[in-house]
C-alpha cells in the first residue's frame, strides 16, 4: 500500500481528517499550475526535515523558503556533523545536572537531539572570512547567499557526513528559489556575525543585508510570480518565519496600493494553541481581516507535530 493510499483508507476524522484534506488540496493546488512557499520555523532542519523537503523542492512542489536562520544552519550543521550529533531517547528525564554534563561535554541541546559545539565553530571560520571580505569591500549579501559558498566549495564536500540529497539548502540552491530568513540575529551564527562586527573583526553590519531588504526582495518575486500562477503558503510552525512572508500581500495591497492576488492556499502545522499568546500568528480565518486570504482560499489548522505530519503531505504531494 503506497502512503498515499494508506492516508486515504485511515485519515478519516479530526486531526488525520484535515491532514489529508490539506495534502489533497495542495496536490490539486500544485497540479493545476500553483507555486508554494514554505515557512520553517521551530528546528525542522535538526528534525532532519530536509530528506522530504528536499525532495519536494527538486520536483517542483515548493518555490520559495521563508525560515528561521537557525534552520539554515542547522541544515549546514546536520551536513557536517551528522555522526557527531547525540540523540538522548529520554530527554524528558533530563536534570539539570544532565544539562550542565552535556553542556560541558560541548553540546547544545535540541528536544532529543545534542548538536556538537565544535561544528558551529567550524562553520563560523568559513563565514567569518566571507563577511569580513563583503565587509571590506563595502558590499551585502542576504544570509543564505554566504551559505550557499560553503556548499559550493569543493574541497568541503570530503567532510559531510549526511548525504547531500537530504539537504533542503542544497536543493534550493540548485533550483534557484528565493529563500528569506527575517531574524537573522536569533540564531548562533547571526550571535556570531554580531560579535565579530562588535570585537571589529567584520568591519560593519552591512555585510549582511536587512530584514526588510528581504521583504522587498520576496515581494517583488511575488508581484512576478503572481502574474503567472497562483501562490500558495504552507506553514510549518509559527513565528516569525510565516508572519515575515505572509505579511508581504497585505502590504503590497494596503502600503503600495497594488492590484495584486491574496495567498491561494493556506494550511498550518502546529501543536500550540490559539490562547495567551501561544499560539504564534494568526488563525487562517482572522487572516482574512488582515487581507492575507479570502474567504474561499483553501484554509486548514493541523494541530499536531510537525516532524510527523509534514513528511507524510508531501508524500502525499508527490504521489508516493
Amino acid at each position: 500500500m503506497t502512503i498515499s493510499a494508506f492516508m486515504e483508507r485511515h485519515y478519516l476524522h479530526f486531526n488525520a481528517r484535515e491532514t489529508l484534506a490539506a495534502a489533497k488540496s495542495y496536490r490539486e493546488f500544485s497540479q493545476s499550475g500553483g507555486k508554494m512557499l514554505v515557512s520553517l520555523a521551530g528546528a525542522m532542519s535538526t528534525a532532519e526535515l530536509g530528506i522530504s523537503l528536499a525532495e519536494m523542492i527538486r520536483r517542483d512542489k515548493v518555490h520559495a523558503i521563508s525560515c528561521t536562520a537557525a534552520n539554515l544552519e542547522e541544515d549546514i550543521f546536520n551536513l557536517f556533523a551528522h555522526n557527531e550529533y547525540r540523540v538522548i531517547e529520554d530527554w524528558r528525564a533530563l536534570s539539570a545536572k544532565d544539562e550542565v554534563a552535556l553542556q560541558a561535554d560541548g553540546y547544545n541541546r535540541v528536544t532529543d537531539t545534542c548538536i556538537p559545539e565544535t561544528v558551529m565553530r567550524n562553520i563560523e571560520s568559513h563565514l567569518t572570512q566571507y563577511w569580513s571580505a563583503a565587509a571590506e569591500a563595502s558590499e551585502s549579501y542576504y544570509a543564505y547567499e554566504y551559505f550557499f559558498r560553503v556548499l559550493e566549495d569543493e574541497t568541503l564536500r570530503q567532510h559531510y557526513q549526511s548525504p547531500i540529497e537530504n539537504s533542503w539548502l542544497n536543493a534550493a540552491r540548485e533550483k534557484g528559489i528565493p529563500i528569506v530568513s527575517p531574524g537573522i540575529e536569533d540564531s548562533t551564527l547571526g550571535n556570531i556575525f554580531t560579535a565579530r562586527v562588535m570585537d571589529g573583526t567584520v568591519a560593519s553590519h552591512q555585510a549582511m543585508r536587512s530584514g526588510t531588504e528581504q521583504l522587498e526582495m520576496f515581494s517583488k518575486w511575488y508581484i512576478e510570480q503572481s502574474k503567472e500562477s497562483p501562490i500558495g503558503f504552507f506553514q510549518i510552525g509559527g513565528g516569525i518565519a510565516g508572519d515575515f512572508a505572509i505579511c508581504a500581500v497585505p502590504m503590497l495591497i494596503q502600503d503600495l496600493e497594488m492590484d495584486i492576488p491574496l495567498w491561494s492556499y493556506f494550511a498550518q502545522i502546529s501543536d500550540a494553541v490559539t490562547s495567551y499568546g501561544g499560539y504564534s500568528g494568526a488563525v487562517p480565518n482572522e487572516k482574512i481581516t488582515w487581507t492575507k486570504l479570502s474567504k474561499d482560499s483553501p484554509k486548514f489548522m493541523i494541530q499536531s507535530d510537525a516532524t510527523i505530519v509534514a513528511p507524510l503531505i508531501f508524500a502525499y504531494v508527490l504521489e508516493q
